[in-house]
């Protein structure tokens, strides 16, 4: 039987895997890192180094920035060089160790220890001014724009450089949400004119020091951005809903990246959820999608389910399809 990280590597690489990969168990991913803030659960408010608060509303399943006008940190996009300020990059040793423990107990030969990096690029861009003014500014200041994103890439590789200095990590686990259900937020030439070099630069000093594997999150619609995320260097994206025909993207792609879900979290992991459910949206990627450049997982950005017991189930019944199918 080989190991989870050999059994991913299979599979990526169109080789012999011997199961389907289950969701994310072929990574140990190290979120809480020095300067990640973010409210975990419902009811909690969280102001970051960056200057943007964080709420989680208790009737909802995950946080957002407050963007009104005594929250939003970037009012006027012209003004970027005064009002937005990257955080300090000094911290000390006992921030770390929470971390370097956590990257001490992985088995770097049943798994790869995976660096986590969220909020990403695009992201930070509409946490700081909100959306409607980050997607208009790159209409209106595009020149300034750029000058924004470039403070954003430059602080990220900044934070990568300490990051493989401390931990050593084997992969990548990068979030940037790029569109939603049905469509990106971003024409593909758009997008590429913002974000394609910004992320070579980075996806490429990850792999030029030693990191082997890098997974995108974006659980979206994302399929006409699918040759572009193979330019920056993406080998899985995680995230990919059942909305863009993922046989036909790997028959097309599957030979240059790797396709992460296919089981859309919001018709799966709700308060009303069933097993039945489960078996059901589980089985039908897995046959559709095949053995290959394809590992069935919740589009959700982490291990782990919004309602209790949903990602186990759906990890039993991965199981359970891979006897049926192996």
């Amino acid at each position: 039987m080989l190991t989870k990280k050999q059994n991913l590597l299979e599979t990526i690489k169109g080789g012999s895997p011997d199961r389907f990969v289950n969701q994310y168990e072929f990574m140990d991913v190290a979120i809480f890192l020095p300067g990640f803030k973010y409210p975990l659960a419902p009811g909690q408010t969280v102001k970051d180094d960056w200057g943007i608060t964080f709420t989680f509303p208790e009737d909802q399943i995950g946080a957002f920035p407050i963007h009104d006008d005594t929250h939003k940190v970037l009012k006027d996009i012209t003004q970027w060089r005064e009002q937005v300020k990257a955080p300090s990059l000094d911290f000390k040793d006992e921030e770390w160790a929470p971390a370097i423990e956590q990257a001490s107990k992985v088995n770097r030969e049943e798994q790869f220890l995976a660096a986590g990096q969220m909020p990403g690029i695009f992201e930070m861009t509409h946490h700081l001014m909100g959306m409607e003014d980050a997607l208009m500014a790159l209409y209106e200041e595009p020149e300034e724009m750029h000058g924004l994103i470039a403070l954003l890439k430059d602080y990220e590789l900044r934070r990568a450089e300490q990051i493989i200095d401390r931990l050593h990590p084997d992969a990548l686990f990068h979030h940037d949400d790029w569109g939603g259900q049905s469509s990106t937020f971003l024409s593909p030439d758009m997008y590429a004119d913002f974000f394609l070099e910004p992320y070579k630069e980075i996806y490429k000093f990850w792999k030029d020091n030693g990191v082997e594997l890098i997974v995108h999150h974006s659980d979206s619609y994302a399929a006409t951005y699918v040759p572009l995320m193979i330019e920056m260097g993406i080998d899985i994206w995680q995230g990919a809903m059942s909305t863009n025909n993922i046989p036909a993207l790997i028959e097309q792609y599957g030979k240059q990246i790797t396709f992460m879900g296919g089981l859309d979290s919001g018709a799966i992991d709700f308060p009303e959820w069933k097993p039945e459910i489960c078996a059901e949206h589980v089985r039908k990627a897995c046959q559709s999608c095949g053995k290959h450049y394809f590992i069935p997982c919740l589009t959700q950005g982490l291990g782990f389910s919004s309602f209790p017991g949903v990602y186990d189930e759906v990890s039993k019944q991965i199981d359970i399809i891979s006897k049926e199918m192996y």
